[in-house]
């Protein structure tokens, strides 16, 4: 059974860094992933995605501020964010599955099989 838990969330100043983590489990191969984010009451915003090739995509809003990368033999994702901003401020969630075409930044959350619990970030001014 594929399980995503996150973690490195929190609490963080306008201008500051956070990088949040992903560890995949139950599965021995490489998967697209990705990370989305969720402010109350809007859609799942996709934010970086990495395919099983180590393509990235990366939207338009955090181009620039964010970094996503890849362990392949620990399963691991990282969502780098640096120069955050008020508007950051979200539950943020990692996705993964076998379509490789999912990562290519135009998937929904929902097309996604696999889901972590969230993790959440707040940035204040």
């Amino acid at each position: 059974q594929v399980r995503l838990v996150e973690s490195g969330g929190g609490s963080v100043q306008s201008g500051g860094s956070l990088t949040l983590s992903c560890v995949g489990s139950g599965y021995d191969y490489t998967m697209c992933m990705g990370w989305f984010r969720q402010v109350p009451g809007k859609e799942h915003e996709g934010v970086a995605f990495i395919d099983s090739d180590g393509i990235i995509s990366i939207a338009d809003s955090v181009k620039g501020r964010f970094t996503i990368s890849q362990v392949n033999a620990k399963n691991t994702l990282y969502l780098q964010m640096s120069s955050l901003k008020d508007e950051d401020t979200a539950t943020y969630y990692c996705v993964a599955d076998e379509v490789d075409d999912y990562c290519s930044g135009s998937a929904s959350y929902t097309d996604f099989g696999y889901w972590g619990q969230g993790t959440q970030v707040t940035v204040s001014s």
